[in-house]
């Protein structure tokens, strides 16, 4: 093996999300909870405006909105710029980092939207058995 491809090797095992200590966590959390996986999913379609996404990820509040945009904003995923109007204009779009990230996001997103008819199927069998049916 080559010094390149060692380096490659030892910059790929620098992290370990499964260590309690790892930063990578954070970010995992960030991109893969509902609001993160939501935000970035609106996002991957565009720029938008505070508004724009708020009503595009149906169901957030401001708070948690502003919350989730400051944490991926803070892992370079996403780009907040400020446009000096009045009243002032603020957009959000997808870093290249967030981008790459998003596009797989979005395949497990569209996986799971795709097995919904299973899913539903199971919950029904696990409900019916929870609750002492058969």
């Amino acid at each position: 093996m080559d010094s390149t491809a060692q380096a490659d090797d030892a910059q790929d095992m620098a992290y370990d999300v499964f260590s309690k200590q790892c930063p990578s966590r954070g970010t995992l959390e960030h991109v893969t909870g509902r609001w993160g996986a939501l935000t970035l999913g609106a996002l991957h379609d565009g720029t938008f405006r505070f508004n724009e996404l708020r009503r595009r990820v149906d169901g957030v509040s401001e708070k948690m909105l502003s919350q989730t945009l400051h944490a991926l904003e803070r892992d370079g995923l996403v780009h907040r710029e400020a446009q000096p109007t009045n009243p002032p204009r603020v957009d959000y779009q997808l870093t290249p980092l967030g981008r790459e990230i998003t596009d797989r996001l979005m395949s497990l997103i569209h996986f799971v939207e795709g097995r919904m008819d299973g899913v539903l199927e199971a919950r029904e069998r696990y409900d019916r058995v929870a609750a002492g049916g058969r």
